[in-house]
């Protein structure tokens, strides 16, 4: 049985906010910009799954240009050099990142993830059996950007089916 979240927007936006300042904009000078569009486009997904006294995912979810920038900011290189490896790797470790700090916030007993990247529309990626609780959009250099948290739908309470 999963137990109501206690991760709200305010907490997620905290969350990335560190991981901004930490790992991809140390010196303040790009920020992401919040824009509230939940509906922007993204091309790139990287997700942790959360099982055990809460169920669910946390995504982040990019364009490609994002999704190179924060690969060349986390491994201090050139957006030019970053390789497909390189952008799997950093875009796992920021979905780890946030996804552990959710983590850190839920009851005992929850597992986490190793993570999944998966290059495709945002039309391509979906979690089926998961309403989205919160999420965070905005836009980095113009780019659009975001993190989301999903919670499985519990297929043991009465009247609902799996």
């Amino acid at each position: 049985m999963s137990v109501d979240v206690v991760v709200n927007e305010g907490d997620l936006a905290e969350m990335v906010e560190q991981v901004w300042v930490s790992y991809l904009d140390p010196e303040g000078i790009n920020p992401l910009i919040p824009t509230g569009d939940e509906k922007q486009p993204s091309e790139v997904h990287s997700s942790v799954s959360i099982t055990g006294s809460w169920t669910g995912h946390v995504v982040y979810a990019s364009s490609i240009r994002a999704a190179k920038m924060a690969a060349a900011a986390f491994l201090a290189m050139e957006v030019e050099e970053v390789g497909a490896e390189d952008l799997s790797d950093v875009l796992g470790e920021l979905a780890n990142i946030v996804g552990g700090n959710v983590k850190a916030m839920l009851p005992a007993g929850c597992f986490l993830s190793l993570p999944q990247v998966v290059m495709a529309p945002d039309s391509a990626t979906k979690y089926p059996a998961a309403e989205r609780l919160s999420g965070l959009y905005g836009v980095w250099d113009g780019e659009p950007v975001s993190v989301s948290m999903w919670q499985s739908r519990d297929s043991n309470k009465e009247g609902e089916s799996a």
